[in-house]
């Protein structure tokens, strides 16, 4: 079982910790963890040795199982034999090539993106530990970029009023962004399409707007929200209109997996905004949230801020890396058998996942969705 050196120079995250690698050490596994592969997130390769891992220079020829944090490219992948099995978040959505490349040369795959939400897979959910994070971090982007306080402060001087704080989408990392507002004192308001996540929202101390009154409101499907119709999206940025004009903080959330990001915020709407604003766009890399945000980048408009919020968790690699290893390993330990892995692709936590098995694709919907990104 390799745990490798992830080969995009800006991911600092790595796919195992020291912890888990003494996990799967003692279920075992042999381990094998190429040098340096977690430097960047904080652990030595002595960290690695001494949970039992044997330190590599290069094992993509010699594993039988690969855990990565992204897609490994295409040169890695040909070096593995016939048989293997890669385990990540392989970004599967229109991805064909790699497809094509794993059926070629007969891989089985595991892409995380794809895991069902149901209890038995809470464990082992990447999406959501690292949209945690993502949540967590576009706060506290916020509140450096802010031009006042996030809480109500009793001064000498007079009193200072709360910030307020609109958060666009109740998922994890929306709701992440609400408890963290609230610790920093900030008056929180959330929108989302969904009627059934006001309770969440309630319970962290947020006030939550509900959806406008159409014909049509979308609800979720499997743990996800749906995509919502075109009409209804319309009613709803008139109703965030007004709420824009009050916020001082914006914080976009809004996502449907495989699809293009719903356009909440437009330039009109951002005109209304006050100067000193901040807008996060964790959406940015899906076609954004909001008018303007460019991913990686920070632009003034018009005294608004707009963060393109592109990839927040590897800002934070060395808890990202811990909870990612602990999915894995959580995944893992449900099919090793004395060290060996052994998938059935009839179970119904793999049915979803398992991208390539012998050869095949067991997600043609995936991979040949029409409105992918």
């Amino acid at each position: 079982m390799l745990i490798p050196r992830e080969g995009r120079p800006d991911e600092p995250r790595v796919a195992g910790s020291p912890e888990t690698t003494r996990r799967l050490v003692g279920k075992g596994c042999v381990v094998l963890v190429e040098s340096g592969a977690g430097q960047a997130s904080g652990f030595s390769d002595q960290d690695y040795r001494q949970a039992g891992a044997e330190l590599v220079k290069d094992g993509w020829g010699h594993c039988h199982v690969a855990l990565c944090v992204g897609a490994p490219d295409a040169g890695r992948l040909e070096t593995m034999a016939t048989g293997s099995i890669v385990i990540g978040l392989l970004a599967p959505y229109g991805n064909q090539a790699l497809v094509n490349q794993l059926n070629r040369r007969k891989l089985s795959s595991l892409s995380l993106e794809l895991l069902p939400r149901i209890s038995r897979a809470q464990a082992m959910d990447a999406l959501s530990s690292q949209a945690n994070i993502a949540g967590y971090k576009a706060v506290l982007l916020a509140a450096a970029a802010l031009d006042r306080y996030f809480p109500m402060l009793m001064t000498a001087a007079g009193t200072v009023q709360p910030a307020r704080v609109l958060i666009l989408g109740a998922g994890v990392a929306g709701l992440q962004a609400v408890a963290t507002a609230r610790r920093l004192g900030a008056v929180v308001h959330v929108s989302d399409i969904r009627s059934a996540v006001k309770e969440q929202v309630e319970s962290l101390g947020g006030r939550f707007i509900g959806p406008p009154r159409v014909a049509e409101r979308p609800a979720e499907a499997n743990g996800y929200a749906k995509q919502a119709s075109e009409d209804f999206l319309a009613a709803q940025r008139q109703q965030l209109s007004d709420q824009l004009a009050l916020a001082d903080v914006v914080i976009c959330t809004a996502q449907v997996p495989g699809r293009r990001a719903p356009r909440l915020i437009s330039e009109a709407m951002l005109d209304r905004m006050r100067p000193g604003a901040v807008v996060v766009d964790l959406a940015v890399n899906d076609g954004g949230n909001c008018a303007a945000t460019v991913p990686g980048q920070t632009i003034n408009r018009k005294g608004v801020r707009l963060i393109g919020a592109s990839n927040l968790p590897c800002t934070v690699p060395y808890h990202a890396s811990s909870l990612y290893g602990r999915n894995l390993a959580a995944l893992l330990e449900q099919y090793l058998q004395d060290g060996v892995l052994q998938l059935d692709p009839r179970d119904p936590l793999l049915k979803d996942c398992l991208l390539t098995h012998n050869g095949h694709c067991h997600r043609d919907d995936v991979v040949n969705a029409s409105e992918s990104v």
